[in-house]
């Protein structure tokens, strides 16, 4: 059967007698692994469409159990992505964390959008390209249902802020925000878990990424100190709850 779709080129391999296989972020089917004798290092229109970063449309030849690449045609291709070491790297990241959180053949069309989004903006930012990163992992874990609890105790419930007194801490295992006494229970339970002292700047940024459009990021820039600490929570939290580690490109955080 042959059928069309949008995607985005998330990787390649190369794969036995010449072949390569291209992990597609398709708009119609979700993540797809499509056969190809094509070369990326041709200059026909179809070479171009399976380069990285680019966004596409496909002509596909399904079968029972594969798909094959019959042609391509470049809708987006992300050139200054590729002409800049530093958005290459941001990029590369989130397209392997992408590739490793979609399932197979399964639609997933707010992820596909927010790609498309975080690329866009990545594209015109001048620098400091881990804070938009940033953004991209917090609102793919609230896509994916993932998104830590920010407004009370994940363990007993209590809103958070209620004693202006008391520490804001971030339990990992939890998933979100916990209370002084709840940590306590932790301790005497000697559970050892992965708890943050933070400050409420922390939340707001949380909750701020969470809610603006991809758009809003193409500026907007965290101090370091702010984005170390950030960047250490959400790295361990997808660790832990997504399973997600020692990824290729993790170098880049």
């Amino acid at each position: 059967m042959v059928t069309d779709t949008e995607g985005i080129v998330l990787r390649q391999v190369k794969a036995m007698g010449g072949r390569r296989m291209i992990s597609l972020f398709s708009k119609k089917f979700g993540k797809i692994s499509v056969g190809t004798s094509m070369n990326e290092g041709g200059r026909n229109k179809t070479a171009l469409a399976i380069r990285a970063f680019s966004y596409g449309r496909y002509e596909l030849f399904k079968s029972r159990d594969n798909y094959s690449l019959n042609s391509g045609q470049v809708i987006k291709s992300y050139y200054a992505i590729g002409e800049d070491i530093d958005k290459y790297m941001a990029a590369s990241y989130v397209l392997e964390l992408t590739d490793k959180v979609l399932p197979e053949e399964l639609p997933q069309p707010r992820i596909f959008s927010l790609l498309t989004e975080f690329l866009e903006a990545l594209e015109k930012r001048e620098k400091k390209h881990k804070t938009i990163v940033m953004a991209y992992m917090i609102k793919l874990l609230d896509i994916l249902g993932t998104m830590p609890e920010l407004s009370a105790c994940a363990c007993c419930g209590r809103p958070e802020g209620q004693d202006p007194k008391s520490k804001i801490l971030f339990s990992i295992d939890e998933g979100g925000i916990i209370c002084e006494n709840c940590a306590k229970e932790h301790a005497q339970e000697d559970k050892r878990p992965l708890i943050y002292q933070i400050d409420i700047g922390i939340i707001d940024i949380l909750r701020y990424f969470q809610k603006s459009p991809m758009s809003a990021f193409e500026k907007i820039a965290l101090n370091d100190e702010l984005q170390n600490t950030l960047q250490e929570l959400v790295k361990e939290y997808i660790s832990y709850h997504m399973d997600i580690k020692g990824l290729k490109s993790e170098s880049f955080l």
